[in-house]
């Protein structure tokens, strides 16, 4: 099996929200959730600036075209749903079992990568899916 660079990338990204599981977690112990999602957005997004800034990747808003804008801001719109939801999720129940329910979005990407953006995993693939999917079921029921 070669290695490609994505997979760095990915697994980096593993290892990061599973900590933010954890650091979320802890941080949310003693304010609301709400108020402890804005100030994850805020360190984000001051983060991502000081990042474009400093590379020099920050280009200007009129470049990008409206499409782009649109997607980006549904994912945007998606993703402050998603950690709003989250970090509820985490003031309420332990992070063992909200982080393993919330990778359900592994098998719904799946399927709604398929739906619309035509996509096709492999046998192989629909397995791993499926037992992710059934690892977070068998997680969150406690069984």
């Amino acid at each position: 099996m070669s290695f490609e660079f994505w997979q760095l990338w990915a697994v980096l990204s593993a290892i990061f929200a599973a900590l933010t599981a954890i650091f979320a977690k802890i941080g949310v112990e003693n304010i609301n959730s709400d108020l402890a999602t804005f100030i994850r957005t805020v360190v984000v997004l001051f983060s991502f600036l000081v990042l474009l800034l400093a590379t020099g990747q920050f280009v200007q808003p009129e470049s990008i075209s409206g499409r782009t804008w649109t997607f980006l801001i549904l994912s945007g719109l998606g993703t402050g749903a998603s950690w709003l939801c989250y970090f509820r999720a985490l003031k309420l129940g332990p992070a063992s079992l909200v982080a393993p329910v919330d990778k359900l979005s592994v098998v719904l990407v799946a399927i709604f990568g398929v739906l619309i953006l035509g996509e096709r995993p492999s046998p192989a693939g629909w397995l791993g899916i499926a037992m992710i999917g059934g690892g977070a079921v068998l997680l969150a029921s406690g069984a």
